[in-house]
């Protein structure tokens, strides 16, 4: 790709009579032409067919990028942390003209004019499992989903934004072509923020897909970390919060054909009523209505109440898969949860499988960062 380079001379023209001495351009201050002649700006003058996720790549002391359409409007934008590029904050229009003006150190300018690529034919789906000024538990992940295989893992990653206040650095890991998941060493601090752009409107995914949309939210960590284990050996649920136990329940687990799965979860989504269908699935088929219902995986497993199996719990395993409780303890333990709360359950037949729910905890940090597509820093 070519690169526009900043002139280090400046042209400056005058007006004189016929008899009067020419005044010499004045010399450019050394530090100026220094900066001018290291500056380097993407995209080249005259560059076409740009995606709308472009972003004005700098090489070199700059001071300040300015980005106009071709009405002259302003288009907003920040720098990376790293100063390696200048991100417009809403994607950029389809077929369209753009201006951008890097200002060296000195004074010296660079101006480029790009032109971006008509709506492509192939947009891939996105998801974010954030939900703008919702509040979560300590262990709640970022989540972004698509509807088809991401071939370019490291274009897509490096379009996705976190910030966290207090400051928490995390890393982003592939759980497969169709998810990619954010968090921290540790779980969130309690009261943190946490501010998500998922930039993919129109970035290239790969094999000619781009992708459908920009998402972002800011959401807010609980106050409180409330933290879930469950025994299998006692067959019991013990409630943490602020790492006090608060409450034990008695519990009845998957029996040994559907058995639960041990690992750490997280609370997905949360209902007072939902129903259960297993119609036309393989397995035992019923239809039922449920109360209290938490999702732990995609594959089924939820805790909910189950009055049903009440002589059951704490003593025998006779669920689906699901963690049943008493319609009292239920109803309790629903009060005092958020989604993203974590859930460890131990003692099973069955370990979790990787992204069958938000299983980024169950991944060793020390293998979790193995699963970025881009250096970890």
């Amino acid at each position: 790709m070519k690169v526009l380079w900043v002139s280090a001379v400046l042209l400056v023209a005058s007006c004189t009579t016929a008899n009067a001495p020419q005044a010499s351009t004045p010399a450019e201050p050394p530090a100026a032409a220094a900066a001018a002649a290291t500056l380097v700006v993407t995209p080249a003058d005259g560059t076409g067919d740009l995606p709308i996720s472009t972003e004005i790549g700098i090489d070199g002391p700059a001071d300040s990028v300015s980005l106009a359409d071709e009405q002259g409007h302003a288009v907003a934008g920040r720098m990376r942390a790293d100063g390696s590029a200048w991100v417009p904050d809403q994607p950029l229009r389809f077929d369209a003209r753009y201006t951008a003006t890097v200002k060296a150190h000195g004074g010296a300018a660079v101006t480029t004019t790009f032109h971006t690529m008509p709506p492509p034919a192939n947009r891939v789906g996105t998801g974010m499992y954030l939900f703008d000024g919702e509040e979560y538990g300590v262990a709640m992940p970022v989540v972004v989903e698509f509807t088809s295989d991401v071939h370019d893992r490291a274009a897509v990653q490096h379009r996705l934004f976190v910030e966290t206040v207090p400051h928490q650095p995390g890393v982003w890991h592939w759980t497969g072509p169709r998810q990619v998941t954010y968090r921290a060493e540790n779980y969130w601090q309690p009261g943190t923020v946490i501010k998500v752009r998922a930039a993919l409107d129109g970035t290239p995914f790969g094999d000619g897909a781009y992708g459908d949309t920009d998402r972002s939210a800011t959401v807010h960590i609980a106050q409180s970390r409330v933290e879930l284990f469950i025994d299998n050996a006692t067959k019991h649920l013990t409630v943490q919060e602020n790492g006090t136990p608060i409450r034990s329940m008695p519990v009845s687990l998957g029996k040994p054909g559907t058995p639960s799965s041990s690992g750490t979860m997280v609370i997905m989504e949360k209902k007072v009523q939902t129903v259960f269908d297993t119609t036309g699935e393989p397995g035992d088929q019923y239809r039922a209505d449920i109360s209290y219902a938490q999702r732990l995986t995609w594959g089924g497993e939820f805790i909910h109440a189950a009055p049903w199996s009440v002589a059951d719990q704490g003593l025998n395993n006779v669920s689906h898969g699901c963690v049943n409780m008493s319609w009292g303890d239920a109803e309790w333990l629903f009060g005092v949860t958020h989604v993203g709360d974590p859930v460890t359950v131990t003692g099973t037949e069955a370990q979790l499988e990787p992204g069958n729910g938000f299983t980024a905890w169950n991944v060793p940090w020390s293998e979790y960062v193995k699963g970025s597509a881009l250096p970890v820093r």
